[in-house]
């Protein structure tokens, strides 16, 4: 098996940004789609065991079990794997994404939600070819910044590139160019496209925003909340605060399959 190219190096610690409030990220997060977890579906020839890695609050697992026997889902952070939502057909346990315990050749899809940017990914490549059967499917995506409309745009933008510029973990940048830079040893699929909306009351917007890792940083460092240079601005743009606007993000999905 030849080594990926990449852009970066190992990780060799685990960057845990989300177990202290596993509860808030885990309600404020955007919905992946259903089409999304059809088409992987799809393109997968058997469908007795998929392995969700990284499942955090377990989202992807729950839609994973609707179209195979068993899942596993694992999470480096037992905080995140404890707000999981426990349901027939998947099986929850803490374990890193390079360091599995699944049985060798035993799965027929690997799935990684929004987390791929955390990864010792030579590592994860690996474990993936250790557990992957022939022909099976490792499915990554990610979701950029969120979109509602040009003025409230401007001002999550001013937020999210000005105001927490420096406290964003590097691994954001991967995120912000949709894995381009990463690549597995096995055949590309060519993907349809996919988003994400939902409509949301501006509560729920600052909520999302809260989740945000670099809020966090910025929250820990300086003592105060960098949402609210911004809140007046929205609210003010956005109006009623009970009103729901449509909130968009783009998803990139990038699928390979083991020849």
């Amino acid at each position: 098996m030849s080594t990926p190219p990449n852009t970066f190096g190992k990780r060799p610690l685990f960057k845990d940004h989300f177990s202290h409030d596993s509860g808030s990220y885990s309600k404020h997060r955007p919905t992946y789609p259903d089409a999304l977890f059809s088409y992987l579906s799809s393109i997968t020839k058997d469908h007795n065991l998929a392995w969700d890695c990284a499942t955090g609050s377990g989202q992807s697992a729950i839609r994973l079990a609707q179209h195979f026997n068993k899942v596993i889902a694992t999470d480096a952070s037992e905080t995140q794997i404890k707000h999981t939502q426990k349901q027939e057909g998947i099986s929850y346990s803490v374990a890193r994404a390079e360091n599995s315990g699944i049985k060798a050749r035993s799965l027929d899809l690997i799935t990684v939600a929004q987390a791929l940017h955390w990864f010792d990914i030579t590592a994860f490549t690996s474990e993936v070819d250790r557990t992957l059967k022939e022909g099976g499917i490792l499915a990554v995506w990610s979701y950029n910044l969120l979109t509602l409309q040009a003025d409230i745009d401007e001002q999550i933008n001013y937020l999210y590139s000005k105001v927490l510029n420096k406290y964003w973990p590097a691994e954001r940048r991967l995120v912000e160019q949709g894995y381009k830079t990463i690549n597995f040893p096995y055949d590309e699929l060519t993907t349809p496209k996919f988003s994400m909306s939902l409509n949301w009351s501006f509560a729920q917007l600052i909520s999302y925003l809260s989740t945000w890792s670099a809020v966090k940083i910025y929250l820990s460092e300086n003592k105060s909340n960098p949402i609210e240079i911004v809140q007046n601005k929205l609210l003010k743009l956005w109006g009623n605060p009970d009103t729901e606007l449509t909130v968009n993000w783009p998803l990139t999905v990038r699928v390979w399959q083991k020849s």
